[in-house]
């Protein structure tokens, strides 16, 4: 599908939470950040292990997907305007954004 340049779209909405598996355990995305630009949606996820080797830990997934909502399996990239969309997604993450506030202190 083409978009007129600059045109937002709109993906379908992802529940939160919802579970999530990896080789090394599984659990529930428990937080989600993310914001619909013309070329994909950078999001990112807070996921907390309940099974396996990793159960009781969190983690921290910075991800993107395509418009019809399929998860990616490519670099994250954003821009100016994916950081500030971000940023206003995450006044809504409160334990992600605890996080997240770690990375930069």
């Amino acid at each position: 599908m083409q978009r007129a340049k600059g045109e937002k779209a709109t993906a379908k909405p992802r529940m939160v939470p919802r579970p999530f598996e990896m080789n090394w355990g599984s659990g529930q995305v428990v937080e989600e950040a993310a914001w619909t630009g013309p070329y994909h949606e950078p999001v990112i996820q807070l996921m907390r292990y309940t099974e396996g080797e990793a159960a009781g830990s969190i983690t921290v997934r910075f991800c993107s997907y395509n418009h019809s909502g399929q998860f990616q399996r490519s670099p994250l990239m954003v821009n100016e305007a994916a950081i500030a969309g971000l940023k206003e997604s995450l006044r809504k993450t409160p334990e992600l954004r605890k996080l997240l506030r770690r990375l930069v202190a």
